[in-house]
């Protein structure tokens, strides 16, 4: 075999074209090209889908996010002392969510604050500093409320929550005993944030229930402007309250009492007319 023609190869490298010298020029080209594409669009006519402008900075915040999880657009935090089972404690739960912040012993938080140790109710007049500042809550159990460091949970905005059910499966059908993610619902419910209410509650079972049982107190304390109002309507709920309960009662014991007269007492049965049994017993004796 003859040798290979190498009269024709590069002697150096210096007569070796630049790398990627034919991929710059094509480069170059589609640049203009595009450049060319883009100013050939009136200022009023579409733009092809491709070329407009990602405007997802500027979209309000909404109650999922882009991962399509759920997500409320003010604080939600708080204080956690590890009192309750992880498996069942729903601030926990929120927390693998992402929908609540937790907060250390000590720091201050500017929002609402549930506390015991609060000195008002939460009412609509809190609607202001929840958008700003948002909710926070204690994380607690209700046996070991006296264990709570509560001087060392700074907040200028601590409150109570006004008459409310529980529905948790813990402490179901029992007045103030909510637990954490009731706390929040009823307070952002009070405030008229509805929506975010809803969002907490839906990650529960039976998170339905908060609002069916307490629907109607929600409604009546939203009605009010301040939280001296919230308590007048508390007060009313609680007297409507126990005047159902005493006239179902006395209901109850008069329908028992009728019942009674109805029934034959058999401390006072007698033989009828037709019972051979006395009569026998006297021929016996003959």
């Amino acid at each position: 075999m003859g040798k290979k023609n190498t009269s024709n190869a590069p002697s150096s490298r210096a007569n070796r074209p630049r790398r990627g010298g034919r991929a710059q020029r094509h480069k170059s080209a589609r640049t203009s090209q595009q450049s060319q594409s883009l100013s050939s669009f009136p200022e009023d006519s579409p733009k092809p889908s491709s070329i407009i402008e990602d405007d997802s900075s500027n979209r309000s915040s909404g109650e999922d996010d882009e991962s399509g999880r759920p997500h409320i657009d003010v604080p939600v935090a708080m204080w956690d002392f590890d009192h309750c089972d992880p498996r069942r404690c729903s601030g926990k739960k929120l927390a693998r969510l992402g929908l609540i912040t937790e907060l250390r012993v000590g720091s201050r938080f500017r929002g609402v604050v549930v506390s015991p140790k609060g000195t008002l109710v939460v009412s609509p007049a809190d609607k202001e500093i929840v958008v700003r500042d948002g909710v926070a809550v204690v994380e607690c159990s209700w046996a070991r409320i006296d264990d709570v460091p509560f001087s060392k949970i700074a907040s200028p905005h601590e409150r109570l929550l006004p008459y409310l059910l529980a529905t948790n499966p813990t402490n179901y059908g029992k007045p103030w005993r909510l637990n954490c993610v009731e706390a929040l619902a009823a307070t952002f419910y009070i405030t008229g944030f509805n929506q975010h209410a809803e969002t907490l509650l839906s990650s529960f079972g039976w998170g339905d229930s908060f609002w069916k049982v307490n629907g109607p107190y929600l409604k009546r304390y939203q009605t009010c402007a301040s939280a001296e109002e919230v308590v007048v309507m508390q007060e009313t709920i609680i007297a409507e309250l126990q005047e159902s309960y005493e006239t179902s009662r006395r209901e109850k014991d008069a329908a028992r009492s009728t019942e009674d007269l109805l029934v034959r007492n058999p401390n006072h049965a007698m033989p009828s007319d037709d019972d051979g049994s006395s009569l026998a017993s006297e021929g016996d004796l003959e």
